[in-house]
């Protein structure tokens, strides 16, 4: 089977190398370079504790799910690429700096969830010197670093035989009837060649909708970011932190924090207050924090749906499919988009129902 896919994120690579291993012939067309999108912007965070409390419960099977693969992947991925991707279980933390959250929290406690007093919450992270009244700890929370995970994916994809195709901006997918007399899907376009296969995937993140915007119905939802240096020989805290308006997150020995949430099309211009606002949050928790330096600030853009639910599985045009949608959670379900989507695209599995992309198109399965 001849497959084409369409974006070179953690999706589309996730995918690709997950169909190459099972033989089939793909070719992964990246606009810009691979990893370099959202997933380059990310801060790496497979959160499904912080991110997922009011999920749609389809959304929180999915995590659940894509969670417990996490492991097994991080482990495989390292052994096919020949490098580490910085997989760590090292916890999180949640502060409750008022009365709601706090009541919040409380009620989130089992399953490996534990809340604990300011003191505790200290020790588990000394920097923890603001205040707050207390903190849910997820002991199991883990993060990856991003970037070294679109590398890593981008390696395996092709010693497993994948073909990339870095600077190769897909423009339109042509359709050709079958042979019932059906429109499907036939060739991708780009400025550069044509590409025939028997099927393609859109997983485009923020730029799926400017290909199929019926069909891929993403948009882009900016969010700036940015890394403290800590003076002297002072580390950051070891778990991920999560505060009111910003989170933090362990990497080396700098500490990243994020995000904001801002609709402004494809703009990726960076701004003071962005920068300022992250800090203040960070600070407000962390009070030495006035001490590290701003050595990095970047801007990425996520992909959401309509609906905020990811989009995976075919689309309403024979041979199309679609991997987007996946907004705030694109690392926490990588391993779970590549393993779903390889096997629908070879009828080997079916996808899940709220995540159907043919629900905005009136005709899903």
């Amino acid at each position: 089977m001849k497959i084409v896919i369409i974006g070179g994120g953690a999706a589309g690579l996730g995918i690709g190398w997950r169909l190459a291993q099972a033989g089939a012939e793909v070719t992964l067309l990246e606009r810009s370079q691979p990893g370099s999108g959202a997933t380059w912007a990310s801060a790496g965070m497979i959160a499904i504790t912080a991110e997922l409390a009011n999920a749609d419960p389809d959304e929180s099977a999915f995590a659940s799910y894509s969670n417990g693969l996490w492991p097994a992947f991080a482990k495989e991925l390292e052994q096919e690429c020949g490098f580490s991707i910085g997989y760590s279980e090292s916890g999180a933390l949640m502060l409750a700096q008022d009365d709601e959250t706090l009541a919040a929290l409380q009620a989130r406690t089992g399953a490996g969830l534990t809340f604990v007093a300011p003191p505790q919450a200290r020790a588990l992270a000394p920097m923890l010197t603001g205040e707050f009244l207390g903190a849910l700890w997820a002991e199991h929370e883990a993060h990856v670093d991003n970037r070294a995970l679109g590398h890593g994916l981008a390696t395996a994809f092709q010693r497993a035989g994948g073909k990339l195709q870095s600077n190769e901006a897909v423009v339109r997918i042509e359709r050709r009837p079958s042979s019932d007399g059906q429109l499907r899907a036939a060739i991708a376009h780009t400025p550069f060649g044509l590409y025939h296969a028997d099927a393609f995937v859109i997983a485009a993140g923020a730029w799926s909708g400017l290909i199929e915007p019926e069909l891929a119905p993403v948009t882009p939802v900016k969010g700036e970011m940015i890394a403290l240096a800590p003076p002297g020989d002072e580390v950051p805290p070891r778990p991920c932190i999560w505060a009111e308006g910003v989170y933090a997150v362990p990497r080396g020995r700098l500490l990243l924090l994020g995000a904001t949430v801002e609709e402004a099309g494809f703009d990726t211009a960076l701004t003071h207050q962005a920068a300022a606002q992250l800090r203040a949050a960070a600070e407000a928790a962390m009070p030495g924090l006035k001490a590290w330096t701003q050595v990095d600030h970047w801007a990425g853009l996520r992909p959401r749906s309509p609906d905020g639910l990811p989009l995976l599985g075919p689309t309403a045009v024979e041979g199309l499919f679609v991997a987007g949608g996946q907004y705030r959670n694109g690392i926490l379900f990588t391993p779970a988009i590549a393993r779903m989507m390889a096997d629908v695209i070879l009828g080997q599995g079916q996808g899940i129902a709220a995540f159907d992309p043919r629900r905005f198109t009136g005709n899903s399965a």
